[in-house]
């Protein structure tokens, strides 16, 4: 009989590291928007709610006004009526996500204000609804 401290231990497989695409695919949109659109690419910005956090940093940033169900992205340029544009990202099917009731209720308190909001799937998606934004007649503010 051998020692407990013996016991046959069974070789594990490492787990394979998950794959971040949204993230991938948002950073490929941002490549093709410098390219195509370089004035909307120095004033749009990514809002990183997202990710996984120490409990303590998740405390820290929300008393900082992180807040559950802001869009990914923010594109500060008034088009078409609206102030400005925000999309939530998602990665192209089948590897996309729902839209979470934060999301879907921040979308509309956004729209509620005179924003475009709106959800994306992939950059194909997310570059046709920014080329069609930018189209829009610019927005007049009266004075």
């Amino acid at each position: 009989m051998k020692p407990a401290s013996m016991k046959a231990v069974r070789a594990r497989k490492p787990r394979a590291k998950p794959v971040d695409r949204e993230g991938l695919e948002q950073a490929a949109l941002m490549e093709h928007l410098q390219l195509r659109f370089p004035e909307a690419f120095r004033l749009i910005y990514h809002v990183p709610n997202g990710g996984h956090r120490h409990k303590l940093v998740a405390v820290k940033l929300k008393g900082q006004g992180v807040k559950a169900g802001v869009p990914d992205l923010v594109l500060p340029m008034a088009r078409g009526g609206y102030f400005g544009l925000y999309i939530e990202f998602k990665a192209e099917p089948p590897f996309d996500a729902a839209v979470s009731p934060s999301q879907d209720a921040y979308i509309q308190a956004l729209m509620d204000q005179g924003y475009l909001a709106i959800v994306c799937r992939g950059p194909v998606d997310a570059m046709e609804a920014l080329r069609a934004y930018l189209l829009l007649p610019k927005t007049v503010v009266a004075a």
